[in-house]
């Protein structure tokens, strides 16, 4: 009786590894832009492609000057004749939340770089570099589709550099 107990639990692991839904993403461009050169140097911004299905983000930048005020402007725009606004379009204070960690929307993407970025500090920054980025799990269900995610910095609220990602997600490949 128990050998079909186990039977059974290995039949119906087996059968929700193979037919379940997992969310993929894949970053299919970058770029990166710095408004100021003299502030902002990207020594690098682009994607590198390990197969069909996987691709890795690497950004490599100095801010040449230190700062103490960053705020950051974020939005989603979802590819549909266009990009369109799409889930968030969130501004924050990027110093206070290194300090408190506070802001939900910025959680979710911190907690995307946090593994593979070196920013771990607080302010003022200096050489950062995203090296390797290659996974994305998104904690909300999202629609297929193809995505920009827009990310602008501004240094005592003059923009210095912006980011935008462009990737593809498809809820159940």
């Amino acid at each position: 009786m128990i050998s079909k107990w186990i039977i059974l639990g290995a039949y119906l692991t087996v059968a929700f590894l193979i037919c379940s839904e997992a969310p993929f993403a894949k970053m299919t461009n970058v770029v990166c832009e710095s408004y100021n050169k003299s502030w902002v140097v990207f020594h690098y911004c682009r994607l590198k492609a390990y197969s069909r299905n996987k691709t890795s983000l690497h950004i490599n930048m100095t801010v040449l000057w230190p700062t103490n005020n960053i705020t950051l402007k974020m939005k989603i725009l979802k590819k549909a004749s266009g990009y369109k606004p799409f889930l968030f379009d969130y501004t924050f204070d990027a110093c206070e939340f290194m300090r408190r960690r506070n802001q939900p929307v910025a959680k979710i993407i911190w907690n995307l770089i946090k593994d593979v970025s070196t920013v771990n500090h607080t302010c003022p920054y200096g050489y950062q570099a995203l090296s390797d980025f290659h996974i994305i799990r998104i904690p909300l269900p999202w629609p297929t589709g193809d995505y920009l995610l827009l990310g602008d910095w501004l240094f005592y609220n003059k923009p210095q550099m912006g980011v935008k990602i462009y990737f593809n997600f498809v809820e159940d490949w």
